[in-house]
């Protein structure tokens, strides 16, 4: 296992959430989309280089752009 952004896995692929750097402003927008720290999460696509992130948390599919899915720092599961 080891420690990847979210936007540096592979498409299907799952990890945990080990931590989300930002301030408060943007941990409680998480925290309200379900995305906290130690949470399985999976990525299902990446839209270009620097293009949207689509990941899947608990039964729901959310859309993040890439800044803010860089923040987000997964273990991943190979």
């Amino acid at each position: 296992m080891k420690k990847i952004s979210l936007t540096q896995m592979k498409g299907k692929q799952k990890g945990i959430i080990l931590e989300i750097s930002g301030g408060p402003g943007l941990q409680n927008k998480f925290m309200s989309m379900g995305i906290y720290k130690g949470r399985e999460i999976t990525k299902i696509s990446h839209i270009g280089l620097k293009g949207p992130v689509a990941i899947k948390v608990g039964r729901s599919v959310l859309v993040l752009g890439h800044g803010v899915a860089n923040k987000i720092v997964i273990e991943s599961h190979d």
